[in-house]
């Protein structure tokens, strides 16, 4: 910073211009300095804003959700996985203020697949402005800094992820309700895997302490769910004696159930759920019970719930007991009276199944879905920038972003860019030393040039070397040859050249000069290559990279602008790149065009005046006194 502030105090004298690019120049070291001391942590290299949009073209939520874990799906769009250790243990998350670190956990993470799915604890997301988080990566050193258990609060009794393949789901919470029977899990869950149920082999939860609902104690529950066929069957129950719950659907119609010992009430949902689709299926309890579809109330039921301490299960009704008939609940909108509960189990896919302690507010349950959700827009990945460097900020992330075709046009733009370079370089080097070469030689001609023995002999002894250089020293050097040859063949005392002659040494000295011209003029071909075909050659690498971008969105099903943006401006690195090679290309090709055009026209012009004094000095035969003196 001293050594600018001196650098620019030195040179204030040297005018405007100057001091202008010195005060952009120290401006930019302020601003790189700053950007370095905001920096988290000096050894990751790689950072990301991620904004939590709960606008309405974000999350769309309608009050503050509060303390919630976000789910962040990273792809090749939005996420450079080349730049992260292999197993993402080098990823960490900080609040807004870039200074306070965040608690997460991996649910998935492949790096060669170019796939991860991570849990955050977003301490308060709030509607009066966006919620930013800070993503870190890029640090070889780093260890694995997950923390399953931190990324739920007090009240989250028990989450499962399924991410056991054929085993008994485990509880993610610090309280380590682990199922107790096995789980069948696929691969093609909403967030990494799921629980596959046939319906006749429930997941059985254990009676455990943190898992027991006291009489009129909130409770919350939440899950995600696809039926293979018009949803039937209990996806959860919980039972304890006479006292049970139950979420189920009877013809694709999501319910609620809850018998206080007198006689189950149900609550049902207004409409059926569509088949081989996600939904997002949620209760609350505190004085009353609610069903929330898709993060949306679509029932409820009076009254709070009795005690509940027996052993819970997912995907069936292991404590049913034979159907029987069901009052309807006192629900706002009058229902038809609701057909008995069936004790079979649901079939289909179950997903990230979460319990609490306390009842879950409607915002709560629309968060999850508009995080959750594939198709969801709450979450706005920013630029990714690097921690110093040349190659860090937004031109970095675009290098980052280029494709292997793209990198291919790019370098063999960059080999043309190399060979017009030197083309400049050599010509213009050239034509200076041509330049410099017939300056003495046409002051000689502008002296003595009335007589072209006299010529001769001044030429012949300046003895310049520099003047080999000399396109017009070529010339007349061509003229001289000529006429010793003629004179060695004249059997005359003196020579006299005719019409004919004169247009054989005119033409000999065109024919020079034509030589002179192609040397002047010769590589020039490879500048206007580079003009014209840098261009296309970019073009073609954006087109390319484009179709690449386009292609890698389909099969990943993101459309969010983040995702293609990325890959958009990497592409476009190659039109760039083309015009990169063309504009210095055209500029100095012009430039030495002009040069040539210059020496070509002081050439010509040279030979066209030396044939006027050829005719002037040969074309008549010498006086009678100069013969009688000779």
């Amino acid at each position: 910073m001293k050594a600018i502030i001196s650098s620019l105090r030195h040179w204030s004298s040297r005018g405007r211009a100057t001091r202008t690019l010195l005060a952009v120049t120290l401006l930019a070291s302020l601003s790189v300095t700053n950007s370095a001391k905001a920096w988290w942590d000096g050894d990751w290299s790689y950072r990301k804003k991620i904004t939590v949009d709960t606008s309405p073209k974000g999350g769309a939520l309608a009050a503050d959700a509060g303390r919630i874990p976000v789910l962040i799906r990273l792809h090749d769009g939005n996420f450079k996985f080349t730049d992260a250790k292999d197993d993402g243990s080098d990823l960490r998350f900080v609040a807004g203020d870039d200074k306070t670190p965040l608690k997460f956990h991996l649910d998935t993470y492949d790096g060669l697949l170019g796939v991860a799915l991570v849990w955050i604890d977003v301490p308060n997301v709030s509607v009066a402005q966006p919620t930013d988080i800070w993503m870190y990566w890029g640090n070889p050193k780093a260890v694995a800094g997950g923390d399953p258990r931190g990324t739920y609060d007090a009240d989250t009794t028990a989450v499962y992820h399924f991410g056991e393949k054929d085993a008994p789901p485990l509880d993610t919470t610090a309280n380590a309700n682990n199922a107790t029977s096995p789980a069948r899990t696929i691969d093609t869950g909403l967030i990494g895997r799921a629980a596959h149920l046939d319906g006749t082999a429930p997941i059985l939860l254990p009676a455990t302490p943190s898992l027991t609902i006291l009489q009129n104690a909130q409770f919350s529950w939440s899950g995600w769910v696809k039926s293979d066929a018009p949803a039937n069957g209990v996806v959860f129950s919980k039972h304890d004696g006479q006292n049970a719950l139950l979420i189920g659907f009877e013809q694709g119609v999501p319910y609620v159930s809850v018998n206080a010992g007198s006689g189950p009430v149900r609550g049902n949902a207004t409409a059926p759920i569509s088949a081989a689709q996600w939904h997002h299926i949620a209760i609350a309890a505190s004085d009353h019970v609610s069903l929330y579809v898709d993060g949306k109330e679509a029932a409820a039921v009076a009254g709070a719930l009795p005690a509940l301490g027996g052993a819970g299960a997912l995907g069936g009704d292991v404590g049913a007991a034979p159907a029987v008939p069901i009052a309807n609940a006192p629900v706002a909108t009058p229902v038809a009276p609701a057909p008995a509960i069936a004790a079979a189990g649901f079939v289909g896919d179950l997903d990230e199944v979460e319990l609490s302690k306390v009842a879950r507010s409607p915002v709560f349950f629309a968060a999850a879905v508009a995080s959750q959700s594939p198709e969801s827009h709450m979450l706005v990945y920013g630029a990714d920038e690097e921690n110093a460097g040349l190659s860090g900020g937004y031109f970095g992330v675009i290098l980052r972003s280029v494709t292997i075709d793209g990198w291919v046009v790019i370098g063999i733009l960059g080999v043309m860019f190399a060979v017009a370079v030197m083309v400049m370089v050599n010509k213009a080097i050239y034509i200076n030393r041509v330049a410099r070469a017939n300056a003495p030689f046409l002051d000689l001609f502008t002296r003595y040039g009335a007589n072209i023995d006299e010529l001769k002999l001044q030429v012949q002894a300046a003895d310049d070397h520099r003047m080999d250089a000399s396109v017009l020293y070529h010339v007349y050097r061509a003229m001289d040859e000529e006429l010793e040859r003629r004179r060695h063949a004249s059997k005359a005392s003196y020579l006299i050249l005719g019409a004919p002659a004169m247009a054989t040494i005119r033409a000999n000295l065109d024919r020079i000069a034509a030589q002179e011209a192609d040397r002047l003029s010769s590589q020039m071909v490879l500048l206007t290559i580079a003009i014209s075909g840098g261009p296309f050659l970019g073009l073609l690498g954006t087109v390319v990279g484009v179709m690449i971008t386009f292609a890698a969105i389909a099969a990943s099903g993101d459309v969010n602008v983040n995702a293609i943006a990325p890959g958009i401006a990497a592409a476009l690195v190659a039109t760039v790149a083309g015009l990169a090679v063309a504009i210095p290309s055209l500029f100095g090709y012009n430039y030495l065009i002009a040069r040539i055009k210059n020496v070509t026209s002081e050439m010509h012009g040279f030979s066209e005046e030396l044939v006027t004094r050829l005719g002037e000095t040969y074309s008549v035969p010498p006086a009678p006194e100069r013969l009688a003196a000779e």
